[in-house]
């Protein structure tokens, strides 16, 4: 039996003769109990660890996560960004399904420098929509909507407050505000778009 010892959050391991494996010290301590002729019942329910993990990036943890239906547009969308009436940036939406917008720029796609937004302020999700026409037909698009991340100064579309933790939908034209910024996001389809 060979042992190493590991410093810092790291477990310590043991390398049993008996079965090969690398052990941690709760593994070990489980083989005693059974070897021991101790009855053990194996925990099997969710940490949620898994889960917690998978939704990081760059260390930090997500508050949003993408839905099942979840689609990349077709056509691309532009965004224009305005302040006191001029236009400021443009972004071409469409090379992913969402688009995180807040201050912290280690996770936020686009990212939004007032301090009255949120590090993590709003997503701009693609979803994938399916309705039915007069004729009972079945149509499927992907359409934009807005999702504020329950932010402390909220969301607005075209003047209007965008409730919490709802998806909103976007229609090419409409203009986005977060927190207290002047600066106005207007959405445009670029299909739609006159040329």
């Amino acid at each position: 039996m060979t042992a190493s010892v590991t410093s810092g959050d790291h477990a310590t391991t043991t390398n049993d003769a008996y079965t090969g494996r690398d052990m941690t010290a709760s593994t070990r301590a489980t083989v005693a109990t059974v070897a021991n002729g101790a009855s053990y019942t194996p925990n099997f329910a969710p940490s949620g660890l898994l889960a917690k993990e998978s939704n990081n990036l760059n260390g930090i943890a997500l508050k949003y996560h993408e839905p099942p239906e979840a689609r990349r547009p077709a056509t691309s969308w532009r965004l224009f960004v305005f302040k006191d009436g001029k236009e400021v940036d443009m972004l071409v939406l469409g090379r992913q399904s969402c688009y995180l917008l807040g201050r912290d720029r280690m996770v936020a796609d686009i990212p939004v420098e007032h301090p009255s937004c949120s590090k993590q302020h709003a997503v701009i999700q693609f979803r994938l929509v399916t309705k039915r026409n007069e004729f009972g037909d079945e149509q499927r698009y992907v359409q934009p909507f807005l999702i504020d991340l329950e932010s402390a100064n909220g969301s607005t579309v075209n003047g209007e407050e965008v409730p919490a933790s709802r998806y909103y939908e976007l229609r090419s034209g409409d203009t986005c505000q977060f927190g207290a910024s002047r600066r106005e996001y207007v959405l445009l389809d670029e299909a739609a778009a006159p040329t």
